[in-house]
């Protein structure tokens, strides 16, 4: 008896604009573009769901303020038919045609009087019901928007949220005003304890004090007078224009890293972009060092010469006009110097203890609790990273080397103050210490890829390492049941998982995943189960490869059409993936697909093929059963040899050619022939047609279920 509602349509008044602003104290800056856009995306959705329509959708965020604009948005919801079915007639009505109590109740709900209840019987389209129909007019957007708002504010995904004073609204900061209007008009409500109106506050410094917003269109302006630039993306696109005008002019080029940038445009109102300088001693401390701390403790924007060098300048986001920019350069000259000092102290200490001599400390320091320190990782990836150097063609003395200096920078001042620099620390220090060159580098190229689309190590013995050190955290997390769960990933496994793919893929590495695992378990000595452990990590890593083939745009029947051969060579697994990729483009693909999966049914079903006898021409009969064996016999010996150089997508591209008689074979010839011989013989004809496609793939796979 639930209601059914049927949206109506109806002639409404011309759209208004709606604006909502939320006044705050400062917001975190890095997460304000995330705040807005789950404001934007909450009240979108809720409008559609009261069915208002809009134009579009603006949003505006600043350091203290969300807001978003709607566009002509329809000032009232649509009315909507509600129907509500009442029993049917043969429970409402007794055979004197007297209502029941069923009736009663329904016709009671509905404001029905009793005499006129058979007005109301509607058959539903299997029989006779009582049935009410109503027309329940759209609630005004004046109503309706600030439950909108409120909904869209506690929906905002801030982790913790805070009170202030007396107030017992929680949200990321205290809120202290609320702007909400439609077209020229206030909506009256209270939002977050505060009664909303048109008043907005302007810049700290420039326009202090209340701001009146006339209207939504004029929101933009009338701030914009107040010295704030309400409009993100225009803000940050002012920044860039003036960092890189202060570096031309300074005579450098700016490196601007988005996320600095977004982050300094979180910061600021009404940016200003400022170029000052430094100690040019400070270049003697490697560049990544400085910039670390430029842009961590400062936010300041690095410039380098026509050949990439760091210069001893910085371009820094005021977020006030001042009358005398040059106190505003020596303030911020005299902040970074201090900090430049403690870079130049960490590294020079930091030179006199080589990494050798730091291993000790790592025996201080936990990687896991049931796995040991961190010198007990080093430990075990110097072992795993001998055993893995001739496959990956490095010099296993080097790679052990490389495992043992890993960490060492982990224990050093720098990179205690800057843990981003572990391993570019440690590629500096290996290098004062006389390390060989191919070690220092390995100790930096470790961590790579860092993210998707990042660059792969380039030396082998950086690649030994890399591949060691993941293996390594793979085996022992998932050997002390730790393994990944939803979105929960503390040791960065599927990362780990992918960055081993790709090394091994894109560096042509023939590495077998189930023997590296099989190593990497035995290093860690008492875990148990280690042939369960194996199959389950390997499995888990495999299965990366499905989001890397979602993001080349490839069918995931096609690597499950890989992934059925139960492989465990990553290099071997991609070539077949994209072999197999190729051939479904073919024409011929869907039925040799569909073909290979009758074969599959009908083999399924035989429960005794002796597949070691060879087919017997005698009992071929003449037309499609001859014209398919010679056909098979002739490709297998000409894909043989590809199928052991690996060419898989030339060796699918010849078995395309067995379309035709594959066809011809199934429209003439009936396989499951009452001659037991007969018989046999196209059973074993087919199990060879099968068994040289599954040499590449099973790629029944590709044929759509039924």
């Amino acid at each position: 008896m639930n209601p059914e509602t049927k949206t109506m349509s109806h002639t409404t008044v011309p759209g208004a604009d709606f604006l909502v602003e939320i006044g705050t104290e400062e917001l975190p800056p890095k997460a304000l573009l995330s705040l807005i856009e789950a404001f934007r995306e909450s009240i979108v959705k809720q409008l559609a769901d009261s069915g208002l329509g809009f134009a579009g959708v603006q949003t505006f965020a600043t350091p203290r303020r969300l807001a978003v604009m709607v566009e002509s948005l329809d000032q009232q919801a649509p009315s909507k038919e509600v129907i509500a079915w009442g029993p049917p007639t043969k429970v409402a009505f007794d055979e004197s045609g007297q209502p029941s109590r069923a009736a009663e109740a329904f016709a009671s709900k509905n404001g029905i009087a009793l005499d006129v209840l058979l007005e109301y019987v509607e058959n539903d389209g299997k029989q006779d019901k009582l049935c009410y129909r109503a027309t329940e007019q759209g609630l005004s957007s004046t109503v309706l928007l600030p439950g909108i708002i409120e909904t869209a504010l506690a929906a905002l995904p801030i982790p913790k949220r805070m009170r202030w004073g007396a107030q017992r609204e929680e949200f990321v900061r205290p809120v202290h005003w609320v702007v909400m209007l439609l077209g020229p008009d206030v909506i009256t409500a209270t939002i977050m304890g505060l009664a909303t109106g048109n008043t907005s506050q302007g810049h700290r410094f420039h326009g202090p004090g209340e701001v009146a917003i006339n209207s939504p269109g004029s929101y933009v302006d009338d701030l914009r007078a107040a010295f704030v630039i309400a409009d993100f993306d225009e803000r940050r696109e002012r920044i860039r224009n003036g960092i890189q005008s202060c570096a031309e002019s300074a005579g450098g080029t700016a490196v601007i890293d988005e996320d600095l940038l977004n982050e300094v445009t979180a910061l600021n109102e009404w940016p200003v972009s400022l170029a000052g300088e430094f100690d040019k001693r400070f270049l003697e401390v490697p560049s990544e060092a400085l910039i670390s701390s430029m842009k961590e403790h400062q936010k300041y924007f690095h410039l380098v010469d026509d050949r990439d060098q760091l210069l001893p300048l910085f371009v820094t986001v005021a977020n006030i006009d001042s009358k005398d920019p040059s106190q505003v350069i020596r303030g911020n000259e005299r902040v970074i110097r201090p900090r430049l000092a403690d870079a130049d102290f960490f590294y020079k200490t930091d030179l006199k203890t080589s990494l050798a001599e730091r291993r000790e400390s790592l025996k201080n320091i936990v990687f896991q609790s049931r796995l040991g320190s961190v010198f007990d990782k080093t430990e075990r990836v110097a072992r795993l990273s001998i055993a893995l150097a001739a496959t990956v063609g490095a010099d296993p003395e080097k790679a052990q080397r490389a495992a043992e200096l890993s960490k060492s920078d982990l224990v050093s001042d720098m990179v205690g103050e800057f843990d981003k620099l572990q391993g570019i620390m440690g590629r500096y220090y290996a290098i004062n210490d006389g390390e060989d060159r191919e070690v220092a580098e390995a100790l930096y190229e470790q961590y790579l890829p860092k993210f998707a689309g990042d660059k792969i190590p380039a030396t082998a013995i950086g690649a030994t390492l890399a591949l060691a050190d993941r293996l390594d955290t793979l085996a022992g997390i998932f050997g002390i049941g730790q393994k990944p769960s939803g979105s929960r990933d503390p040791f960065a496994l599927r990362r780990a998982s992918l960055g081993v793919l790709r090394i091994v893929v894109e560096k042509e590495i023939d590495l077998d995943l189930r023997e590296a695992l099989s190593l990497a378990i035995k290093q860690h000595g008492d875990l148990a189960a280690t042939e369960t452990l194996c199959e389950e990590v390997l499995t888990y890593m495999l299965d990366r490869f499905k989001s890397w083939y979602e993001d080349e745009k490839i069918a995931s029947e096609v690597f499950q059409s890989v992934a059925a051969k139960q492989l465990s060579k990553p290099l071997d697994i991609h070539q077949r993936v994209q072999a197999v990729h190729a051939f479904s483009q073919l024409p011929e693909a869907a039925a040799l697909a569909s073909a290979n999966k009758r074969v599959s049914n009908i083999l399924s079903k035989q429960s005794a093929i002796d597949t070691s006898l060879s087919i017997n021409p005698a009992l071929l009969e003449a037309g499609a059963e001859q014209t398919l064996a010679a056909d098979l016999s002739v490709l297998a010996d000409k894909v043989e040899p590809l199928l052991r150089e690996r060419r898989y997508t030339d060796a699918l591209t010849k078995l395309a050619q067995l379309q035709k008689p594959v066809d011809q074979f199934f429209d003439d010839v009936m396989v499951m022939t009452d001659d037991e011989a007969v018989r046999n013989n196209r059973l074993n004809l087919l199990h060879k047609l099968r068994s040289l496609f599954l040499e590449v793939a099973d790629i029944s796979l590709l044929a759509p279920s039924k």
